[in-house]
């Protein structure tokens, strides 16, 4: 399926009424969002702890399958000066490897310091450490997820 990364083209290429769900990829981890059905806001779902690649695919299918998702806004976690290291080429042989068990359309959206702006509003929401290793991951798809759904609805 198509991978892309500008947001108009990545919508245009979908149906109404279907669902996104937003995607952080960690290595320990991968935080996943939905989005309603009108592509307007963007949930927490929940965190896959990952093992090997065959699980967490099939866990992300039924969650794919489940939720009657359409695309991916997936997490690309560009350095500070917006090149592409080995994190981001280990989300792209993961997104590679994903669309040949289970193709869908995919979004690669910049990720830089997500992670970050979820931990300072835990912290300023006065979160106990353990609650916010507990909730990160998926507030962090969800933030990516609403970066990328705000922007689709800034037509030019």
């Amino acid at each position: 399926m198509p991978v892309v990364d500008n947001v108009h083209a990545f919508l245009d290429a979908l149906g109404r009424n279907e669902r996104l769900l937003g995607v952080d990829l960690g290595t320990k981890t991968i935080g996943l969002a939905l989005s309603d059905v009108e592509r307007r806001i963007a949930t927490p779902l929940e965190t896959i702890k990952r093992t090997k690649f065959t699980a967490d695919a099939i866990r992300l299918t039924e969650i794919i399958d489940r939720h009657g998702v359409t695309g991916l806004v997936i997490g690309l976690p560009l350095n500070m000066d917006g090149t592409e290291g080995p994190r981001s080429q280990s989300t792209r042989s993961f997104v590679r490897t994903f669309d040949q068990r289970r193709p869908i359309n995919v979004l690669f959206w910049d990720e830089r310091l997500s992670t970050a702006a979820v931990t300072r509003s835990l912290i300023e929401a006065d979160a106990t450490r353990k609650r916010r290793a507990e909730v990160v991951d998926r507030m962090a798809a969800a933030y990516i997820l609403q970066s990328a759904l705000d922007a689709g609805t800034a037509r030019e």
